[in-house]
């Protein structure tokens, strides 16, 4: 068979299209393009949660080690702190962890609040629930999220489950500052005796450079219906570091305001998406 110059050049260009196709969609040499993915926001990183999820199809797994110096007996210590993040479409992830503490009572995970013994006796617990974004920033629109968690113990001397609900508003500002606000609801329980908590909490979070960041932070937790009335205060620091894009390395640590207060805590932990 003879080709003759018409089809010869009707070949070419047929190579030189799929060609770019091929390459519009693989990338050169067969691989992927390369996508910028939204930058990494774990919930571990401060007491107050991310106002945003873990993305579609996406996953963020999150653990940590709490150690609280209570003045007032022994002190505490709360790990893995596990969480897993699993998105759900645009808007929505659920929510699934385990924790256990050990010694005195306290909490400055903002995912265990709601979910510690307050009596100094070791626990271990499941978390479950759901966080779903409510709106994105627009001017001074906020972004904000919303979130529902349970939690049931699964060793321990409490055998009763608790809820907790919050809201979270965050801003992005030039130069990639945040500011970002939240208020917690949950329920408790000491002996037979139930009432209600409260957690507001903030905290500013500066970039420096590409990979780092630092943050202050003020949050509290407080209580109603409760024989002696919770009052716990923090002003605490910290900072995380982008190992890669999608593995966060963070250090908290911060100081009691007032007497009924711990005197000291310390958190590290690291966060990986997938």
């Amino acid at each position: 068979m003879v080709m003759t110059k018409t089809g010869f050049r009707r070949l070419v260009l047929g190579l030189v299209a799929c060609a770019a196709v091929w390459s519009g969609t693989l990338g050169v040499r067969g691989q992927q393009p390369t996508i910028r993915r939204e930058e990494l926001e774990t919930d571990r990183d401060s007491f107050t949660f991310a106002p945003t999820t873990a993305g579609p199809d996406t996953s963020i797994l999150e653990a940590s080690y709490s150690f609280i110096d209570n003045r007032l007996g022994p002190e505490a210590h709360s790990f893995p702190e596990v969480l897993l993040r699993r998105g759900w479409g645009e808007k929505v992830e659920l929510r699934l962890g385990v924790n256990y503490e050990a010694g005195g009572p306290g909490t400055v995970s903002g995912s265990e609040f709601g979910g510690e013994d307050i009596e100094t006796e070791d626990e271990s617990r499941i978390l479950y629930g759901t966080k779903v974004e409510t709106t994105e920033q627009d001017g001074w629109l906020p972004r904000s999220a919303v979130i529902l968690q349970g939690y049931t113990p699964v060793s321990g001397p409490s055998n009763k489950s608790t809820l907790v609900c919050g809201q979270a508003w965050g801003w992005r500002f030039a130069g990639g500052w945040e500011w970002t606000t939240a208020m917690r609801y949950g329920t408790g329980f000491e002996e037979t005796d139930a009432f209600s908590q409260w957690a507001p909490s903030s905290v500013i979070k500066v970039p420096v450079g590409a990979r780092w960041n630092v943050h202050a932070e003020y949050f509290g937790i407080f209580s109603t219906g409760k024989e002696i009335p919770l009052n716990i205060q923090y002003g605490s620091c910290g900072g995380h570091v982008l190992a890669t894009e999608d593995l966060e390395i963070g250090l908290r640590v911060g100081w009691g305001l007032n007497e009924t207060t711990p005197a000291f805590f310390s958190n590290v932990g690291v966060g990986w998406r997938y």
